[in-house]
């Protein structure tokens, strides 16, 4: 595997910065008129608002090494708010298994950014095991639309969203994985329950909610009836990819150093500490193995293969990873990090470090429990057979 660059990957590295250097939010400026302005200004660049559309639908068409440049560069710069499930999700299902219609319909204002999205696939009972799903979707008499009822959970930003794309049931003759729709539903509509959900480290990002009644046009369906898990699975596979955050780690990392550089310890600071030096050493080169694989992954797609089991991989030890990270940042913070909840005492990151080791435990449970990501190792890379009895 070659991982060195090419001229024109180098030529495009520097465009990049160049970029993202001229087009930083300056600071006073109006946030949301800048972070329209921002995307507006990536898209003149010949899609770089869409990275990862493709050109026939206005995307930059760029090779998975400018792919991977882009995602290192953008992890070190400050780019405007995106959230991911209209962009990065619902899209390149409406591109791959939509109408005409609905990619006319829908694209167009996924990509100014104008209507946020939320995921509702996550269920009580059919988390991990999300081919276990419960919420119904009966066809009308008529066959005009379905009548929704049943509950998601976990549904980050259910709150501020205006649309939802969510997996329902339509048939539960055959197996589990059978009998599962794509449908899109407008979030502002009767029958439609959202409550919070706050989380460990006391954000309000998730939610609950309650379908009851609530109708959907079957011109809403995304392809057939009953081959949404189809739909869904491939979505999964690059969500848990991005999950992995390679980038935002070694960024995240060099950050840690520096944190834990301003710590007094002794003559010195906490790096010169034998001891916390040789976790953070380990935990570099943890990442720098995943990296590889993560590079490893990028040389299969260079050659045109589709993601496979490497994404689950990349997910497991990517989430672990940035676990470490934040527990290691709570420990740079020492005793200070107990008083997150108060006053800001001690170093000033030991706060915020605490809040984002809570929010950390969620890692390795969205996008695919780490159980679930060791059983598709051992299925798809070790030839592990699921036992008959």
């Amino acid at each position: 595997m070659n991982i060195e660059m090419s001229a024109s990957d180098l030529a495009f590295r520097d465009d990049v910065r160049s970029f993202l250097k001229d087009n930083v939010c300056k600071p006073g400026e109006d946030y949301g008129r800048g972070r329209l302005d921002w995307f507006a200004k990536a898209a003149a660049k010949g899609g770089w608002d869409v990275p990862k559309w493709p050109q026939a639908f206005g995307g930059p068409g760029w090779t998975p090494s400018q792919h991977y440049i882009w995602e290192q560069e953008t992890a070190r710069a400050s780019l405007p708010w995106d959230l991911p499930f209209g962009v990065g999700m619902v899209a390149p299902i409406i591109m791959g298994y939509g109408n005409a219609e609905q990619q006319a319909r829908f694209l167009p204002d996924i990509r100014a950014r104008k209507v946020n999205w939320c995921q509702g696939y996550s269920e009580p009972g059919a988390g991990s095991d999300l081919a276990s799903l419960k919420t119904r979707a009966e066809l009308s008499a008529d066959g005009s639309h379905y009548v929704v009822n049943g509950q998601k959970t976990w549904t980050t930003a259910g709150h501020i969203a205006d649309w939802m794309f969510l997996l329902v049931r339509t048939d539960d003759s055959g197996r589990k994985q059978e009998g599962i729709t794509f449908l899109l539903l407008p979030m502002k509509q009767s029958g439609i329950e959202v409550e919070p959900i706050i989380t460990l480290g006391g954000a309000h990002s998730v939610n609950s909610v309650f379908l009851t009644d609530v109708k959907v046009p079957v011109a809403d369906r995304i392809g057939e009836e009953g081959k949404g898990w189809t739909y869904a699975k491939g979505l999964l596979q690059h969500e848990r990819t991005g999950l992995a955050g390679i980038s935002r780690s070694l960024v995240a990392l060099e950050g840690l150093k520096a944190k834990a550089a301003s710590v007094v310890c002794g003559d010195g600071n906490l790096m010169d500490d034998p001891e916390f030096r040789g976790k953070v050493a380990t935990l570099e080169i943890d990442l720098l193995a995943t990296e590889f694989t993560e590079l490893r992954s990028l040389a299969s797609a260079q050659a045109g293969a589709a993601p496979g089991p490497e994404s689950s991989i990349l997910k497991l030890k990517g989430t672990e990873i940035q676990q470490r990270i934040q527990k290691l940042t709570v420990e740079a913070g020492g005793i200070y990090a107990a008083a997150w909840g108060g006053n800001q005492v001690g170093p000033g990151f030991a706060r915020a470090g605490m809040a984002g080791y809570l929010a950390s435990r969620a890692y390795t449970i969205y996008g695919g429990a780490s159980e679930v990501q060791r059983d598709v190792i051992a299925k798809n890379v070790l030839g592990i057979k699921r036992s008959s009895t």
